[in-house]
Parts: C-alpha cells; structure tokens; sequence
C-alpha cells in the first residue's frame, strides 16, 4: 500500500492495522539531541486513547508506547525512531458479518474496488487507530516546535448544533470537559445533545480549530508546498475530515478587499498586522501572526441505527453495525489535528533552512570557528 508515508526532511512512516498486533510509526530526519522520552509521547497518546467517557468507544486500551530505536540516554540519536503500540482488546468477532457486505460511509467498498481484497477487523489501515501512529510522531514535532517557542492548541468549536462563545472562552475548560470545549456552557449544551443521539442510536460530527502562535514569518514554500496547502494536505489527511478553512476561509468568498485585506502597521520597532483574516499566511508563507484553521470532521459512520446497504452477491439489505465505535469523534480527534500541524511545520520549517545562501553561509562560519 502506498501512501503512508508523510514529510520530506522530517519523515513518518505509520504502520498497522486496528486489529493487528499493533500499530506504530517510524520517524525519520529527527535532528540528534532532542530529550525524548515514552512519558513525553504517552501524554499525547492518552488524550486520543478509548474508553475517555461514555462519549467515546467503550473499548479499553492503554495505548501504552515503546520506544524501540532512535533514542539513547534520555536523547534522540540522529537516527529513525521507532515506536509502537500493542492492541490488546480488539474482538474481530465484532466485526465478522461485515466480510459480506459494505458499512455506509465506511471504505469498505473502494477498498475492495481498489485491492479485491480488505481487512475487514475494524476498518484495517482506515481504522481511527491508524492515528495513534501520526499522534506518536506528532509528539516529537511538538517537542521540536517548543524549543523554538511555537505553541500549537487545538479544540473542538462546535458539536452538533453547539458552537462555543469565544466571550466565554478557557482552554482550562477544555482540559476539564470530556469533549474538550473551551466553553464549560457550551460542553454542558453538547452533553444532553449527545445524549438524545445517542437514544436515538445516531451519531455526530463537529468542528475543531487551531490556533498556532509563535511561527516566525516566512515558513512555507511559494507554489505547490504553500503553508496553508500543506496544512490542508495534512489535516484532509485524517480520515473523518471533510473540510478545511483557514483564516476568514469561506467567509471571505462574501467579504470586499476592503474589508478583507491585512493592514500593516509598525509597533514597538517590529511590523505586525492589525488583522488577521488570512490566517496567517500570505502567499503561503507564514506571516509571523497566529496560524488559525478549522477541519469540519464527520459523525461516525458506524451507528447501531438501521442503514441500507448491499451485500457482495448484489443484494439490497438493512444493516445495524455491531461493535464498539464512538458516538462522536470530535473529541479524541483534536489531538490528531495538532499532531498533523506540527508534523507539516517541522517539516516546513527543515526545508526553510536552505532558503538563504546568507544564513547557510553564517551557520558554517560559526561551525568552522566552533572547531579551530
């Protein structure tokens, strides 16, 4: 299978199947000397585990990780890193019934159409716990990006019907709610929402934003690597996503330059804009302001409620999907985001090293006098 690996400089490689032994990721151009320990990836991959609440799957796994290579001494080697993660609670009984036929919104038909042949445990490589793989190497993107004082937060904006109130707006709440809204109010609205679906053995989807400070102006390539399109590539990547804005995004198909356009301003010996419509990027370049995007993320497609459907003989059939799925995804989905928008900053920001004959030149310089 093609089309698992992501990056060029700073590569991942994710492996494994949702009820396979397990799955994992193999990160490759991670710079030696990095402090890097299991504690350092285990926090991550907690926030994105099962079994959270009873709004989310009821299957129970530690999601434990095993750093396998690429460290030594509390330190990154230079070396590809390996990591993995056991499955230890997957019941493929579960999940029998479905050889025979297709799940609504699943990719059971295209894989059949595409390999004549699927894993049908679970969803295999399109299961959600391909993810932990991406969320594993996002950690150690994160890691990097903090020493260079980029912080990247992610939440979930709206569920359902219900959208947060920025005027009430605390990433304190976020961490306090099960389905990490920064807006206690809005998490209480959700909470009898999601109730009420799931009675109704129904599903639901939401949006999750992201707001990335302290990129330094400048990151991104100008034509097909644009900053804001690599974003795009990267968090479309994720299987329940089906949109992405960034800035202003669809509002600014209704909004005149007038109103639209970043002014500049000089402040404090420094140019800054006084606004940020576009998100910050320009050209698809970082501009120095917050990075601020949005990924509309689907309901789940596997309810218990009564779907049509058709089988491999060609016949039409009622199906109730068996097995233990979330009734939403919004919630464990936030961390997977900001995993993937560190990956594509480190990634950006490895590239932009070469951009400037001056500052190779100047690093050399330096390096030549370090060792006379």
């Amino acid at each position: 299978m093609a089309g698992s690996t992501y990056g060029n400089i700073f590569r991942i490689t994710t492996w494994g199947e949702s009820h396979g032994k397990g799955v994992g990721v193999v990160v490759d151009g991670c710079p030696a000397g990095l402090e890097l320990c299991e504690a350092d990836i285990q926090k991550f991959l907690n926030r994105r585990k099962p079994g959270q609440s009873k709004y989310t799957t009821p299957r129970k796994e530690d999601d434990a990780v095993e750093i396998l290579s690429g460290v030594f001494e509390g330190k990154t080697t230079g070396t590809p890193i390996s990591m993995v993660v056991f499955n230890k609670t997957q019941r493929s009984a579960d999940y029998s019934e479905i050889a025979s036929y297709y799940r609504p919104g699943h990719a059971d038909y295209t894989f059949d159409m595409k390999y004549g042949f699927r894993d049908y445990r679970g969803g295999g490589r399109s299961s959600g716990r391909e993810t932990i793989g991406r969320v594993a190497a996002g950690a150690v993107a994160i890691r990097i990006l903090s020493q260079l004082g980029i912080r990247i937060n992610a939440y979930s904006k709206s569920i359902g019907p219900v959208t947060i109130d920025y005027d009430r707006f605390s990433m304190d709440d976020a961490a306090g709610n099960p389905f990490y809204m920064p807006d206690s109010k809005a998490a209480q609205e959700v909470a009898v929402f999601a109730e009420k679906k799931m009675e109704e053995h129904d599903s639901v989807g939401g949006v999750i934003e992201c707001v990335i400070s302290g990129v330094m102006p400048g990151i991104g390539e100008t034509v097909f690597d644009k900053l804001d399109a690599s974003l795009s590539k990267a968090v479309m990547s994720i299987g329940a996503v089906k949109g992405f804005e960034i800035g202003d995004g669809f509002g600014a198909a209704a909004a005149f330059g007038s109103t639209n356009n970043d002014g500049f301003a000089f402040k404090n010996g420094r140019i800054i804009k006084t606004t940020n419509h576009a998100g910050g990027t320009l050209g698809g370049m970082s501009d120095g302001t917050d990075i601020v995007f949005r990924a509309a993320v689907k309901p789940t497609p596997s309810i218990a409620a009564i779907q049509h459907t058709v089988n491999k003989s060609g016949e039409n059939i009622d199906v109730s999907i068996k097995g233990r799925h979330d009734p939403m995804i919004v919630p464990r989905a936030v961390v997977v985001v900001e995993a993937m928008a560190a990956l594509t900053l480190v990634d950006l920001i490895f590239t932009n090293m070469s951009a400037r004959m001056d500052r190779i030149q100047k690093f050399y310089e330096e390096e030549r006098f370090n060792n006379e």
